[in-house]
Parts: C-alpha cells; structure tokens; sequence
C-alpha cells in the first residue's frame, strides 16, 4: 500500500472520514498541518495539475461561502495569491504519494489512483458540517 503525505486542517470532520478510509484500505498517513506548512506558489501549485482555477479553492472556506471570493471568477495568480496569504482557502485535503500529488478527495479518483476500500457511504471532500451536507458517520468499510 501507499505511503500518503496528508495536508490536512487540524480537528476537520471531513479529513477525519478521508484518514479513515485511507487507513482502513491499509494506506500509511503521514499527517501533516496545511495551515502551517509554509507553502509557496511552487510548492503548492503541483497539486492543482491542470484542474480549473474554481476546484483549487476550498468552497467551505468562510470567505467563499460569506461571497468576499469567487473562486470561478478569480485567475490563477489571483487564486495562488490568496491561498498563500489565507490557507484556509486550499482545498483539502492535499496529499502526496511519491512526486504525484492530488488536491481534493473524490474518492473514485483516489481509489484508481492508489486504490481505496469500498465504503457504504461515499466519501469526498465536502464539508460534512454544512447544512445542506448529508449525514456523515465514520465510513464503513
């Protein structure tokens, strides 16, 4: 199995159900803080690859959710520039295997890239304290 370098927001509910599934399918996490990790527009732009500008920002960000950003509105450098100053705007979790990098957890994605354990309820990186999020126990797998 995989060795992951997990970023993750310390006490965050959805990267404790996205560890769980990692771990459960016999992934070995090191964990790290995206919040204090030091990032730098080369250090972080790797694990955007060629994703949309929109999908490298945390929607659940409360400056995104108050409307101050607009992440489809916003280019490259704009976006690079504001999660560097403002990490809570990095979607997350961030994680590493190797030199491949991923931002996100589509968990379709994750599974084809260093393969996951079904669950019965999907697992992604929607943040499972939104109103509208569905109910989010620990994922069985």
């Amino acid at each position: 199995m995989a060795q992951v370098i997990f970023y993750e927001k310390p006490g965050c509910v959805g990267n404790a159900r996205q560890r769980a599934v990692l771990t459960a399918s016999g992934h070995a996490l090191d964990r790290r803080d995206i919040l204090s990790a030091g990032w730098t527009a080369e250090t972080l732009h790797p694990f955007f690859g060629d994703r949309p500008v929109a999908e490298w920002v945390n929607a659940s960000a409360p400056r995104v959710k108050s409307g101050e950003i607009r992440p489809e509105a916003l280019s490259e450098a704009e976006a690079m520039d504001l999660m560097l100053a403002d990490p809570l705007l990095i979607r997350r979790p961030l994680m590493q295997v190797g030199e491949a990098r991923m931002a996100g957890f589509d968990q379709a994605a994750v599974a084809d890239w260093i393969g996951l354990a079904p669950t019965r309820t999907p697992v992604t990186d929607a943040c499972p304290r939104q109103p509208d999020a569905p109910s989010c126990p620990p994922p069985e797998v």
